[in-house]
């Protein structure tokens, strides 16, 4: 399946609380809108021919819409990409949260669980995860910021999961390199063939990031 097919999902649903701190019941899918239907397409687009290799025109092209009806729904490209990049940086953070909380005070449960989140998201997502290596800098500056702080965020989590499991041998600044070499790995899915069946993919991606992890 080439990028341009790659639908725009959501990181897996997490199994945290819900309101009050209850736990969260089952979880209905939310109907598609058109304008999540644009925003998959146009997403496509821009991971498989780049941000500038693609006009509002070959969106609306794709999608089956009029010019006038595709500004309905988004203001330009930069609205899409928007749209597309800032929503999964949210959520990200979210459910690495509510994975940590989750485990409680077991840090290894953490670590596992947020690496098991994380390639989910990873091969749920390449045309995302394309998007957020090659075209994050083409937003304006305030949504740049609001993604660059929500990435922060969850390195952070990353890191103080790992500082917590392996306190005796790594530093906060050491722990942080390892996390972004573990991003490294986990998000080289928009590079993977499909030699490889998706559920080997997912288990190859959980040892490597394990390993390059737990030392």
């Amino acid at each position: 399946m080439t990028l341009e097919r790659q639908a725009v999902r959501p990181p897996a649903q997490s199994r945290g609380a819900g309101p009050a701190g209850q736990p969260a019941g089952p979880q209905q899918p939310r109907r598609r809108s058109r304008r999540d239907e644009i925003l998959e397409i146009a997403v496509g687009l821009f991971a498989a021919r780049g941000y500038h290799g693609v006009s509002m025109d070959d969106i609306g092209a794709a999608a089956g819409v009029t010019g006038p009806a595709l500004y309905h729904h988004f203001a330009g490209k930069e609205a899409m990409l928007a749209a597309a990049l800032i929503p999964v940086s949210e959520q990200l953070l979210a459910g690495g949260q509510a994975h940590i909380a989750e485990a409680g005070d077991d840090p290894r449960t953490a670590l596992a669980a947020l690496v098991d989140f994380h390639v989910e998201f990873a091969l749920a997502n390449p045309a995302v995860i394309a998007l957020h290596l090659h075209e994050l800098d083409r937003l304006p500056e305030e949504p740049r910021r609001q993604i660059r702080r929500l990435q922060r965020l969850y390195v952070e989590e990353w890191v103080n999961t790992l500082t917590a499991l392996r306190a005796d041998e790594l530093s906060a600044g050491e722990a942080r390199v390892l996390a972004h070499a573990a991003f490294g790995l986990m998000n080289s899915t928009p590079f993977l063939g499909g030699e490889v069946d998706r559920t080997r993919r997912a288990e190859l991606l959980r040892a490597a990031t394990l390993s390059a992890l737990q030392g």
